[in-house]
């Protein structure tokens, strides 16, 4: 794992502790916040055409930042308790994407290849 990702978890680790949030950190519901911050990303593009969405103000990029913060935020939590490597799993998924998603089957679709 990366020794920058090990950082921001220890960090993480002293926030919640800090706070005495341990007993609520369980992975359950780490995965419920993980879901309700990801929702509250999708609010900022909810309305927007897709050419709106790609040219955010200053002030939506720094929300949307937030947001995106948030959200990489749990799910640095939630690895962490579960022992997972973020990056790890990341790329082995990446690997069986390949698989399952053949650039020369896939190219200009958006269908799931079955």
């Amino acid at each position: 794992m990366s020794r920058e990702i090990e950082e921001l978890q220890a960090a993480l680790r002293q926030f919640a502790q800090e706070r005495g949030w341990g007993p609520f950190h369980t992975p359950k519901n780490l995965a419920a916040a993980l879901s309700v911050e990801a929702s509250e990303l999708l609010e900022h593009f909810q309305w927007l055409t897709d050419e709106q969405s790609r040219q955010l103000t200053d002030e939506q990029r720094q929300a949307v930042g937030h947001e995106i913060a948030d959200v990489l935020l749990y799910l640095l939590q939630l690895s962490d308790k579960l022992g997972i490597d973020p990056l790890e799993a990341a790329r082995q998924k990446m690997e069986i994407n390949a698989v399952n998603y053949p650039a020369d089957r896939q190219r200009g679709g958006i269908r799931k290849n079955t």
